[in-house]
C-alpha cells in the first residue's frame, strides 16, 4: 500500500510547537477521527556509490588549548569566531558508564564534545546521578565556550532503561505503553522525564517509532525480540510516540524518535551483526509515514539506523547515505532538526569502516550527532578526523559548520 507523507514546509522545530502539534494529533486520535495529511512527493534520486571502507585513520591535527568564547548573542550567527576543533567537537556524543566517573572522560571534555551518553545500568538513583551529571559539566564548562552539554540516555522502558533506583520509575515495555490512550501517555512520559531531568538527563534516545509488521515480531532481532514497539499499525504507532514525545518535552527533556527509516522489518540486529538489511521498506511505505507523522507533529531529533535499505539505497548504510538523511529524511519530509547516528563506536554493521572513516561519512551523509556510545576510546579519532577532513575541504568545513549550529539551536531551545 502506498502512504502519502505530511506536508512540513515551513515546520518550526521549536518545543512549543512540538508540544501543540503533539496535543492536536493527541486530541485527533482521542476524537476517533484520522487527519489528513499530505504531501508532495520528489523525484526519487539516484543511489549513491558506496563508499570504500577505509583501513587508515585520517592524520590527528594538532589541537591547541582552546580559548573561552563567549556566548553568542541572540540572533548571531552561533559558530561565529568558532574554531573547525570547537565546532567538530559539538557534533560528537560519547559514552560513559552511568556508574562512571567523570574524570574517565576529561581529555575529550577538554576537547569540547558536544553530549554525553550514559551508557549500561545504573541503580544508583537519581541523586547520584545528578552528582555524576553536575561533574561532567562543570568539567565540560571549564573547557568553554560557555555552551552546556546534552547529557542522554536510554530510558525507553522494559528491556531499555538505564537508569533505575530510588527516584526512577520502573517504565513498563513499550508494547504495553502502545495499549494506553495516548493522554495517559504522554501524562506517564511528563513523570518519566521529570525523574531525567532531575538527575540533569536533558536527551532521551527514545522512543521507538519503528513499524514491526512482519508475521513473527520476535524475529526481528532489535526491535520486536524485545517489546520495544508501539504496535504494528502505522496510525497507532505514530500516536503513541507523538504522545510520548510531548510528555517528555513538557518536562523539558529532548525526546528522539528511532531508527529511521525504520528497523521493524530486519531480522538481525546491527549491534551485533553485520549486512543487516531491509529489503522491504520503501519510499512511500507505512514504515515511513509513522516517521513522516511524527515530524509533522514537531519532532526535534531524529535516530538514523545503520541497516542497509536495498530499496531505498542499496549502497552504503543508511547512516552513511546522503540519499536517506538529505534527501529522503531532510529533503523530501522536510525535516530541518538534528539528526543523530545510531551507535557507531563498535556495531558489527559498521565495522567494515574505521571509526574515522564512521565519522566523516555520517556527517557528509546529512548526520549532526555521531553517537559513539559503546566504546568511548574511537572517539578522539573520529574528532580527528572530522577536523582534517574540514580543514582539507571546505564544502565538508561548511557541513560541519551547518551540523554544529543545528546542534546549538537545540540546546539553546531546552
Amino acid at each position: 500500500m502506498r502512504h502519502v507523507f505530511p506536508s512540513a514546509h515551513s515546520r518550526s522545530h521549536l518545543s512549543r510547537r512540538a508540544a501543540l502539534g503533539a496535543t492536536a494529533l493527541i486530541a485527533t486520535a482521542a476524537a476517533g477521527t484520522t487527519a489528513v495529511l499530505a504531501w508532495p512527493r520528489k523525484s526519487a534520486p539516484v543511489p549513491t556509490a558506496a563508499p570504500e571502507p577505509s583501513t587508515a585513520s585520517a592524520t590527528p591535527s594538532a589541537v591547541p588549548t582552546p580559548e573561552t568564547t563567549p556566548s553568542p548573542e541572540i540572533g548571531a550567527d552561533p559558530v561565529a569566531g568558532w574554531s573547525i576543533e570547537q565546532m567538530a567537537g559539538q557534533l560528537l556524543m560519547v559514552g560513559l558508564p552511568a556508574t562512571g566517573s567523570a574524570q574517565a572522560l576529561d581529555s575529550l571534555l577538554a576537547r569540547q564534545v558536544g553530549g554525553v551518553f550514559l551508557a549500561g545500568r545504573s541503580s544508583a538513583g537519581v541523586t547520584a546521578t545528578r552528582a555524576l551529571v553536575d561533574a561532567l559539566t562543570a568539567r565540560a564548562a571549564a573547557a568553554g565556550p560557555s555552551v552546556p552539554l546534552l547529557v542522554a540516555t536510554d530510558q525507553e522502558g522494559g528491556n531499555v532503561q538505564v537508569l533505575s533506583g530510588a527516584g526512577f520509575t520502573k517504565i513498563p515495555e513499550a508494547t504495553m505503553q502502545g495499549s494506553w490512550p495516548a493522554a495517559e501517555l504522554s501524562t506517564a512520559a511528563t513523570g518519566w522525564a521529570t525523574e531525567l531531568a532531575a538527575a540533569g538527563v536533558t536527551m532521551n534516545l527514545a522512543p521507538v517509532a519503528d513499524l514491526v509488521d512482519i508475521a513473527d515480531p520476535s524475529s526481528n532481532a532489535p526491535i520486536g525480540h524485545w517489546d520495544r514497539q508501539y504496535g504494528s499499525e502505522a496510525g497507532s504507532i505514530a500516536e503513541h510516540v507523538v504522545a510520548f514525545n510531548a510528555g517528555m518535552t513538557q518536562a523539558g527533556v529532548v525526546p528522539v524518535i528511532k531508527h529511521f527509516p525504520g528497523l521493524g522489518r530486519t531480522i538481525g540486529n546491527t549491534d551485533v551483526t553485520a549486512q543487516v538489511t531491509d529489503s522491504v521498506t520503501t519510499r512511500g511505505d507505512a514504515a515511513l509515514e509513522v516517521f513522516a507523522q511524527v515530524i509533522a507533529a514537531g519532532a526535534e531529533v531524529v535516530m538514523i539506523s545503520s541497516a542497509f535499505y536495498s530499496l531505498i539505497d542499496p549502497e552504503a548504510p543508511a547512516v552513511f547515505s546522503p540519499t536517506v538523511v538529505t534527501e529522503l529524511l531532510r529533503g523530501e519530509m522536510g525535516f530541518t532538526g538534528v539528526v543523530i547516528t545510531d551507535d557507531v563506536a563498535a556495531a558489527a554493521q559498521v565495522k567494515a569502516w574505521t571509526p574515522a572513516r564512521r565519522a566523516v561519512l555520517a556527517v557528509r551523509a546529512g548526520c549532526d550527532i555521531v553517537l559513539a556510545a559503546a566504546d568511548s576510546s574511537v572517539a578522539p579519532a573520529m574528532l580527528d578526523a572530522l577536523i582534517a577532513e574540514a580543514q582539507a575541504d571546505p564544502a565538508f568545513a561548511e557541513q560541519v559548520a551547518a551540523a554544529a549550529r543545528r546542534v546549538l539551536a537545540l540546546k539553546a531551545q531546552h
